[in-house]
């Protein structure tokens, strides 16, 4: 572990539930019930985030809204304000920016802080209380926040108590913080992947930390470099407060390999619905769309096409999607597949989408008098 004046002092902020406790704070009849944020649970939408008393019932982001209903038939299901939740979130930016210009967001709710000049005067733990007081006092949310001296290891403590949580990570509790940790809060840790660790004895960082390089990369190729640097609680990622999205995506490894082409659709569908959300918090679109497939011997492949208009809604993607599976398997050998992903690339505003849209529009009204 490095020694303490040579730390970087990084802050996460996590917003607690963040679009149910908006709906929750505009109406308050919906204080104390189970809320979720998402799409008709009578047809094919996701959850983008639940209330803790949905998240009490079994409910969580990404689950589809069907599987939400059924394990509580008495949520209150809420379409999303993604307008309002832009705008709140730069207004929290806002009061991040003020103190350092070292701002990482990672989505609306969430963001990394690199604080390690100021750290020397207040100390990382007041300054994430005052952001915590200052978040509360501009708009009546709570945030819970880490503190540690890398990215890793502050988004562990952010989760750690919740809501409106203050966890500090520092060298000298690490250790023993992170050995008493199950293996599914380690960031990057899926369900499979935890699953497949389980079946392995690996329960927490300490049965994690006894496992090779070597081991950890056969097993999960570039993703085991990654889980051995942070059984290790490394990790030298900077704070990028210029990063540039360029694309938004989302693939998920089975539960088991799939050979049947409807089973796989249907995850598609899934994955969609999860980048289209994802898409519209954005307030981006994508031009270039591309299906990514693992088989189950570990190749991966993957085939793209660019569109004229962005693509931000679901039933679009998979109008693109589906012919792009046909395509993949007339060319390649079929074997049973293990990864699937969606992203979309090209990135552009929802104003250029409108006005790529208008553009459009006006073509083919030109197009109807010529003929």
């Amino acid at each position: 572990m490095p020694q303490i004046d040579d730390m970087r002092k990084i802050i996460h902020i996590d917003l607690d539930t963040f679009y149910a406790q908006v709906e929750q704070r505009d109406h308050p009849a919906l204080r104390g019930r189970p809320v979720v944020i998402g799409g008709d649970p009578r047809g094919r939408g996701v959850v983008a985030t639940a209330s803790y008393e949905a998240r009490a019932f079994g409910i969580h982001s990404a689950q589809s809204c069907r599987v939400a209903l059924r394990l509580c038939p008495e949520a209150v299901f809420l379409r999303p304000r993604f307008d309002l939740y832009r705008e709140i979130s730069r207004e929290i930016q806002a009061i991040y920016k003020k103190r350092t210009h070292l701002v990482e967001p990672l989505s609306l709710d969430e963001a990394f802080i690199e604080v390690t000049a100021l750290a020397r005067g207040s100390g990382a733990t007041q300054i994430a209380l005052d952001l915590k007081a200052e978040i509360f006092q501009q708009t009546g949310l709570t945030a819970s926040a880490g503190v540690s001296w890398n990215k890793f290891l502050a988004k562990i403590a952010s989760a750690h108590r919740k809501p409106d949580g203050l966890t500090v990570i520092p060298p000298q509790t690490a250790s023993d913080f992170l050995d008493a940790l199950p293996i599914g809060k380690f960031f990057g840790v899926g369900e499979v992947t935890e699953a497949k660790l389980r079946e392995l004895g690996i329960t927490t960082r300490k049965d994690l930390k006894q496992v090779s390089l070597e081991r950890l990369q056969d097993l999960f190729g570039k993703r085991g470099t990654i889980l051995y640097q942070f059984a290790r609680g490394q990790d030298d990622r900077p704070v990028e407060p210029e990063r540039e999205r360029k694309s938004v995506g989302k693939e998920t490894t089975l539960e088991h390999d799939v050979q049947d082409r409807a089973e796989m659709l249907a995850v598609l569908e899934h994955l969609s619905e999860q980048v289209a959300q994802r898409l519209t918090e954005l307030g981006v679109a994508g031009k270039t769309i591309t299906l990514k497939v693992r088989w189950n011997d570990f190749q991966i492949v993957s085939r793209s096409l660019t569109t004229a208009q962005p693509i931000q809604d679901a039933q679009t993607m998979m109008r693109f999607l589906r012919p792009l599976l046909e395509q993949l398997f007339k060319e390649s050998e079929p074997k049973p597949v293990r990864l699937l992903g969606v992203s979309l690339a090209r990135l552009v505003s929802e104003e250029e989408m409108q006005k790529s849209r208008q553009t459009l529009t006006l073509w083919d009204v030109a197009e109807e008098r010529e003929h």
